[in-house]
């Protein structure tokens, strides 16, 4: 555009952030579009899906995240309360502020139930990590992957295998483009800013020698219902852990839903030793600090797998399947689901100096959002100038 300026006529493009992860992921593609010319105006809008003030306000800053222009302040609930209420609250507030479009990121229900409103307001949809799957349909995040991707109308991909899961799925190839992953954009702007092992565990009043161990130290997070919501497969995993720990000592960041658990079904001996440091939730910092020096990390997340594989760091995932393959294709990711003995055997492994050493997958360049935010300004501009004529 000649005087460089948005049009004053078309909207700002309404950001949706629910839970964790999606912070992560925004405020990268927030930055790009601050910084591209003509800048794009953005509506911050927050859920409130998962609401944590202390936990959300140490995110704000570590990502230099500026604060939701609204908060929805949902709360939690079963799926069907959340994305229902999400829908409800959403509404209006797409009404009143006329965005040229909804952009969400990742697969929480505030992605679908978003994505979804903005289908019967014919408002355009932009899917950030489309064309993932794990192609388990037990799992919820799976169900809202497929739907929005069905729903949106520009795709963004983060490995070249989500293209093909799109094109099985009937869905046209120009809608699509692969960009990298924003949630890597994000931890490259921040690793010289992350907090040192030693100084999170001195915080925490654990001794800080723990993690200076000559066999190095292990991160360890749980929060999957399919792991910690029955006895008969948490314990498992929890005597497992803490037979890992007598060979490499363990630094656990503790999900709300876990620690409860394992209170409620009386496993808590499984976790006590000297050698395995429990903590609750950490700020951004902190838990990139802690993967960066690790060297071996159990987990069940999503984002640790793309993590630990930019980092180069093994990562053993508790789970049967994934929905991001190129982290076991390419990176350091080996899934070992909830087999004691396939997580004996993985450790054994790292240890032995045979853990995977990987390596980035294309794109994962920390300039995702850059590209997204040039491919997504021009696609606007175009629908806004057609709309005119």
């Amino acid at each position: 555009m000649a005087d460089k300026q948005w049009p004053s006529d078309l909207g700002p493009v309404a950001c949706i952030v629910g839970a964790r992860p999606n912070f992560m992921k925004m405020a990268p593609i927030l930055r790009a579009f601050s910084a591209h010319c003509p800048a794009v105006p953005t509506l911050l809008v927050h859920t409130g899906q998962h609401y944590d003030k202390d936990m959300n306000d140490r995110l704000f800053v570590d990502l230099r995240l500026p604060h939701p222009d609204i908060n929805l302040e949902v709360g939690s609930g079963t799926h069907a309360v959340q994305t229902a209420e999400v829908m409800r609250r959403f509404e209006p507030l797409l009404d009143a502020q006329r965005p040229s479009c909804v952009l969400v990121v990742g697969d929480v229900n505030s992605t679908l139930a978003c994505a979804l409103v903005c289908a019967k307001k014919q408002v355009p949809v932009v899917h950030v990590e489309a064309g993932l799957r794990s192609h388990d349909r037990a799992m919820p995040e799976e169900i809202n992957r497929v739907l929005t991707d069905q729903l949106a109308d520009r795709l963004y991909t983060t490995e070249r295998s989500a293209h093909d899961n799109l094109a099985r799925e009937g869905i046209a190839a120009e809608r699509v483009s692969f960009v990298g992953n924003v949630m890597i954009d994000s931890l490259l702007a921040n690793r010289q800013f992350a907090h040192p092992p030693t100084q999170t565990l001195q915080q925490a009043g654990f001794d800080p020698a723990l993690v200076s161990d000559p066999q190095g130290y292990g991160v360890v997070t749980l929060h999957r219902p399919s792991n910690v919501d029955q006895v008969e497969t948490l314990a498992p995993l929890l005597a497992v852990l803490s037979e890992t720990a007598q060979r490499i000592p363990l630094v656990l960041a503790l999900h709300p839903r876990t620690r409860g658990n394992i209170e409620r079904f009386g496993l808590a001996h499984l976790l006590c030793s000297p050698r395995v440091v429990l903590l609750p939730p950490q700020g951004y910092l902190e838990m990139l600090g802690l993967l960066a020096g690790a060297r071996l990390v159990l987990s069940d997340s999503g984002g640790l797998q793309e993590e630990t594989t930019a980092l180069g760091v093994p990562c053993l995932t508790l789970r049967a399947n994934t929905e991001r393959p190129i982290t076991v294709d390419q990176g350091t990711n080996t899934l070992v689901g909830s087999d004691p003995l396939a997580i004996r055997q993985g450790v054994d492994q790292i240890l032995r100096g045979a853990g995977k050493s990987g390596r980035v997958p294309e794109l994962w360049d920390g300039r995702a959002a850059e590209r997204i935010a040039a491919d997504l300004a021009p696609w606007l501009l175009a629908r806004h100038s057609a709309s005119r004529h």
